[in-house]
């Protein structure tokens, strides 16, 4: 009888802050997703996280996990190496200038709840240059910076907010910025509407 219980307990999936609370019976299809949102330091001192934070709850995306931190260098190798890989995506100086802007002050990270969320947070937060991004998102209502000018000045683009680019991504940076008792289980009023 311990035996075919520690079997079955091996064979459940692991617990994460991506996948908490999630069931067959209340996610069908993994058609609610949970996405990573960090509002980098130009957005927190630029003092306008609560505007951008209002357009993802107007369209009724739900906050299950929020924090102010000020990781290092270590915690951002992590995230934009160990998941996204973006050295060989990018190259060792992109990164660098990356790390550098992201370690400049705190940042807001946030775990939004939504259908689809993670294609709908990419739309609405748009091109990572802000100069290229349409107008009505986030990054081309709020910012105007180009890659050229950010690397004339050997400086990382501030362009606001990091959205988890996909599924596996998404999965991997909230359980990296997220422990599972870090993330709120709730009924919003607006769900009966937007999910």
């Amino acid at each position: 009888m311990a035996e075919k219980a520690a079997k079955a307990e091996t064979n459940k999936p692991e617990v994460t802050a991506a996948n908490i609370g999630f069931t067959k019976a209340n996610n069908p299809n993994n058609l609610i997703q949970r996405t990573l949102i960090i509002f980098k330091p130009d957005a927190v001192q630029r003092g306008i996280v609560g505007e951008i934070l209002s357009r993802f709850e107007r369209v009724g995306l739900k906050i299950v996990g929020t924090k102010m931190v000020n990781p290092d260098k270590d915690h951002y190798y992590q995230h934009y190496e160990g998941i996204s890989k973006m050295i060989s995506r990018r190259g060792q100086k992109a990164f660098d200038l990356v790390v550098d802007f992201m370690t400049s002050g705190p940042v807001i990270a946030m775990v939004l709840e939504g259908v689809e969320a993670i294609p709908v947070v990419r739309k609405m937060v748009g091109s990572t240059e802000p100069m290229a991004a349409d107008m009505g998102t986030i990054r081309g209502d709020y910012a105007h910076v180009s890659f050229g000018y950010a690397d004339a000045r050997n400086e990382g683009v501030a362009n606001l907010i990091h959205a988890s680019g996909n599924p596996e991504e998404a999965e991997q940076e909230v359980a990296y910025w997220f422990k599972p008792e870090e993330i709120q289980i709730y009924k919003t009023l607006s769900e009966k509407f937007t999910r």
